[in-house]
């Protein structure tokens, strides 16, 4: 399983990077047979928001670090290093450009884009 990684070099760039997500093998739910798991990370807040159809926002960094996994639709991340990367449902990212220039995101399409948005600690 992966995640896109954004964050941010010593000058407050910010740029994206393909990250593996390691799992072993572990107990989630006994009885039920073991399965390909992740170490546990401790959370502050899950929120939901829509990014309507056609929203496109100034550059700005991550509120806080957090990890966003779209539900519908489909998004335009361009990170302060000029990389470009488009993604839809079941994309999973890391955002963790809190303190530097930011990026920008732009919704792509005619559908609202739904985002569950896990902030961490």
């Amino acid at each position: 399983m992966q995640y896109l990684h954004m964050t941010e070099d010593e000058n407050g760039v910010s740029y994206f990077a393909d990250v593996e997500i390691p799992l072993s093998s572990g107990d989630f739910a006994p009885p039920a047979p073991t399965m390909p798991i992740s170490q546990k990370e401790d959370c502050k807040h899950l929120l939901y928001l829509v990014l309507p159809a056609g929203w496109g926002g100034a550059k700005h960094p991550s509120p806080r670090r957090q990890v966003g996994f779209c539900l519908s639709g489909r998004l335009r991340v361009e990170a302060g290093s000029g990389e470009v990367r488009e993604f839809g449902a079941g994309a999973i990212w890391r955002m963790e450009d809190v303190s530097g220039s930011g990026h920008t995101t732009t919704v792509l399409g005619d559908e609202d884009v739904q985002l569950s948005i896990v902030q961490l600690e």
